[in-house]
């Protein structure tokens, strides 16, 4: 098989039924050029070689279905081309006059749960069809190649670069300490009880709820029955959700509110979800990379995204080790600043807090006003605070508010709309347009035109909240790539990190969560890679936005532990 040229290389890994898989050498075009095949056997050993010769970018079906085998043995890829992620945003995309054809052959996988076995067979038939992948391939590079703008490019290969992040992030674990984990639901909760049931300060919240309406065996976890007691006490309210009942004045609320939360924090990230998802001084969680539709990331095990504050104390580093953690301050509305050219948002972006940044504008008088009129802005707020403060945001950043408003109107119209480099919203399903139809005809009733704006209205804050979000996630995604990039350039560690796996002598990215990050790396590196972090946020805003100038700022701080 013929080296070729690094810079242009380019590889196709077909699995085989056999475990093995069939290499495909290509040329700009996505034709073949010469094959290899290998055994399961040797696979491994010829990706380790290839990778360390020549870099090529790999071309697979989907890094989740792919790289856990690798990397159990301890093989790295640098750049994929990853098909199953990028026919979905190809598929999807209005910035081109003829966009991928959709096929369900290239619809998601359920992920792996378990730990990989080495190139077994396909769980879904075994051989993967090479002359598919490469008919896939070649219409994809055909959609990007019609984009002129470049930006659907650099939107595949940072979604690409996400597929190899979210599994090496699973590979290496986030540092997890047991012990403290323990400590804190012990603290909070109460002790845990031997034969199972609640613990103490649960069943005390409880137990004064039961007592306040009246009903010693009370089931609180029964919303009916929970509904019932309240209203026989005089708690009228529709549903139990925190913002309901904190309108309320009764001596039932308060622990009732306090049972809530315990409950919460015991059901998602309680003792049977420590013994579950922490092993070996290790949280892995199960990531998806462009799981929402927006691009940003979701997880289907383990509850990543959703890991409450008290716990942070609990991710700790190996000793000798240290965190590097870093998150941006109001992502969003800066990325619409700069997508929308707005010289005077951008202006107040200037520094920490973009928020103190409107209020010296003169837009709104408090720092509190700015916020409720910023994310009313970009969520369609129309009544309330965020209602009554946007109006004053249009006088002040007009260019910042037509882009979103316009995005508003056109999802209103049943539109579609894209972010910055070219993820497009979903069309609204046939419902959506035969409920707007049905409401311009001449004997509609009123109360059926109201339901048709209502959700026309309701389709236009998605759209207004899709161009801003889709394009932090975008940014973000540069954000982790550059990330990894530079820190696969440092040293390896003096002192290894042993549950990592692949990555125990090697600064890692560990979590990654919408605008935050968390580096585990070798105490002598810390500042290095604390500065990797920093180059990677700017090169991220060049990337996106060239030379308009935005404030991307980050709260950045090396510790031992996660607690902020």
């Amino acid at each position: 098989m013929s080296a070729g040229p690094a810079a242009d290389s380019r590889i196709l890994l077909a699995a085989t039924g056999d475990g093995g898989a069939a290499a495909v050498r290509l040329d700009a075009e996505g034709s073949e050029i010469d094959r290899t095949d290998l055994a399961a056997a040797e696979l491994a050993d010829w990706v380790r070689e290839v990778e360390a010769r020549e870099r090529p970018r790999w071309v697979i079906r989907s890094a989740r279905e792919l790289y856990p085998d690798l990397l159990s043995v301890g093989v790295q890829l640098t750049r994929t081309h990853d098909l199953l992620l990028c026919h979905a945003i190809l598929r999807d995309t209005d910035v081109v006059a003829r966009p991928l054809a959709p096929s369900p052959d290239w619809l998601p996988r359920e992920p792996e749960i378990t730990e990989p076995a080495l190139f077994a067979p396909d769980d879904h038939g075994g051989a993967e069809s090479v002359a598919d992948l490469l008919d896939q391939l070649r219409a994809q590079l055909g959609v990007i190649a019609a984009d002129r703008t470049g930006r659907l490019a650099l939107l595949c290969a940072a979604e690409s670069a996400g597929g190899l992040i979210a599994e090496e992030m699973r590979a290496a674990g986030l540092p997890w300490d047991a012990a403290e984990h323990d400590r804190i639901l012990t603290e909070v909760l109460g002790a845990r009880p031997s034969g199972g049931g609640m613990p103490a300060h649960m069943a005390t919240h409880a137990d004064a709820v039961r007592f306040h309406v009246g009903d010693p065996t009370l089931h609180l976890d029964s919303h009916v029955k929970l509904l019932r007691a309240l209203h026989r006490v005089g708690v009228n309210v529709e549903s139990t959700s925190q913002w309901q009942l904190s309108e309320i004045s009764h001596p039932v609320i308060a622990p009732l509110l306090a049972y809530k939360k315990l409950s919460r924090l015991m059901s998602a990230n309680g003792w049977a979800w420590l013994a579950e998802w922490v092993h070996g001084g290790r949280f892995r969680p199960v990531y998806i990379p462009g799981g929402v539709v927006t691009g940003r990331w979701a997880s289907s095990g383990g509850g990543a995204l959703q890991l409450p504050r008290i716990l942070r104390p609990a991710v700790r580093a190996d000793p000798e080790w240290m965190l590097v953690i870093a998150d941006v301050a109001q992502l969003e509305p800066r990325m619409l600043a700069a997508m929308a050219s707005d010289k005077a948002m951008a202006e107040a972006a200037r520094g920490q807090d973009l928020y103190a940044g409107v209020v010296a504008s003169g837009a709104v008088a408090t720092r509190e006003e700015a916020k409720y009129a910023v994310l009313g802005a970009m969520y369609g707020a129309t009544t309330g605070d965020s209602g009554r403060l946007v109006p004053r945001l249009r006088r002040v950043y007009p260019r910042a508010m037509h882009r979103v408003d316009e995005a508003a109107r056109i999802g209103e119209d049943g539109g579609v709309v894209s972010t910055w480099l070219g993820r497009s919203s979903p069309r609204p399903d046939a419902d959506w347009q035969a409920q707007q139809a049905a409401a311009t005809g001449a004997d509609v009733v009123p109360a059926e035109v109201k339901r048709a704006r209502g959700r026309a209205r309701e389709r236009g804050r998605f759209t207004r909240n899709f161009i801003v979000q889709g394009t932090a996630a975008e940014w973000a995604l540069i954000w982790l790539a550059e990330i990894r990039h530079r820190l696969r350039q440092l040293p390896a560690a003096q002192t290894p990190a042993t549950a990592s796996g692949p990555f125990a002598t090697q600064a890692h990215l560990a979590f990654f969560l919408h605008d935050e990050v968390i580096l585990h790396v070798p105490a002598e590196q810390a500042d290095a890679a604390a500065s990797a972090v920093r180059e990677a946020a700017a090169v991220a805003t060049r990337r996106l936005f060239g030379a308009f100038s935005i404030d991307v700022p980050l709260d950045l701080r090396i510790e031992r532990t996660g607690e902020k």
